[in-house]
């Protein structure tokens, strides 16, 4: 699939983005702001675009992104339909092909008290670079199998360390089978679209072939609904974020199904105080933890620790 980021902007103005696709590597978001400069991120380093899409470091010499410069991305992106994704701008992001994420912010207009009926006016878009790692999974590979099996595994760190990275090749390579174990039937529920980056249901990521994947679905609510209609040998999903998520992946557990989660936290310690859910309960859900983090602005992983222990 191509997953070059000229495809997300209208062809007239692509020449201005060919410097900026050209660093598609290194490239992590691309935010644009009505009456603002374009602000690329290439790693860590912040820069602009002038006049002619060169970088540069100075906000005053950045071209000024219009409204009708905004409003013609943001259709393209939408395929000239907007109506076909107005479920997509309601939760304030759309995934387009290549498994790239656009952010959008503007003008809220509400259904019903607590429900957004859509976004309209949108004046500020966050375009986020996919990157797939394959291979991000390999040193800890061996430690999520016991006798061919994968255990239940529960990923943590800071946000920016590489968790979703992690998770999605971990799912890529028990789906497909590796040295350590068959290959298993996965199911998916992606409820950001970060994990598979699907597109219109396809996912623009490689999750494994025997990988099912319920994308923008509560988590809850997809797992249960991926062991009664798809069989699942493991579950994975994405930022355990509340206590009836945990609880269907109790379920998901008790019905046989192995799993692998992530979750924001420094240690398990981290996750006893944000839950309410007692210690015990997760030492018996959870049979391994990695723990990722930074070093020297790279992400590592800090800790694998076999079974759950808070003061490990």
């Amino acid at each position: 699939m191509d997953n070059s980021i000229l495809q997300l902007f209208p062809f007239e103005r692509r020449a201005f983005w060919e410097k900026t696709a050209s660093c598609q590597a290194r490239l992590r978001e691309i935010r644009l702001r009505v009456g603002q400069p374009a602000v690329v991120y290439l790693g860590s380093r912040e820069t602009f675009l002038d006049k002619e899409g060169n970088f540069t470091d100075s906000p005053a010499r950045g071209r000024i992104v219009t409204g009708t410069e905004l409003e013609e991305l943001l259709e393209h992106i939408c395929s000239y339909s907007p109506y076909a994704f107005e479920e997509e701008l309601r939760q304030g992001f759309l995934t387009v092909n290549g498994g790239h994420r656009v952010g959008v912010a503007g003008q809220v207009v509400m259904e019903r008290e607590g429900c957004i009926r859509t976004i309209k006016n949108v004046r500020f878009l966050n375009i986020r670079i996919s990157h797939q790692i394959r291979g991000a999974a390999d040193k800890v590979l061996p430690d999520v199998y016991r006798r061919g099996v994968p255990k239940n595994v529960l990923i943590l760190s800071p946000p920016g360390c590489g968790k979703t990275t992690l998770l999605r090749d971990l799912i890529r390579q028990v789906s497909d089978g590796n040295v350590y174990g068959r290959g298993r039937t996965v199911g998916v529920v992606d409820e950001r679209s970060e994990i598979a980056g699907s597109c219109c249901g396809l996912p623009q990521n490689d999750v494994g072939l025997r990988t099912d994947v319920l994308d923008a679905c509560p988590k809850s609510l997809g797992m249960m609904m991926l062991l009664r209609s798809m069989s699942p040998e493991v579950i994975a999903i994405d930022e355990l974020g509340s206590r009836e998520e945990f609880e269907a992946l109790r379920s998901a557990a008790a019905c046989g199904s192995n799993i692998m989660a992530t979750a924001h936290g420094e240690g398990p310690e981290d996750i006893i105080k944000r839950f309410d859910v007692p210690e015990g309960l997760w030492r018996q859900l959870f049979q391994m933890i990695i723990v990722l983090g930074k070093e020297n602005g790279s992400c590592v992983v800090k800790k694998i620790q076999e079974g759950w222990d808070a003061d490990a």
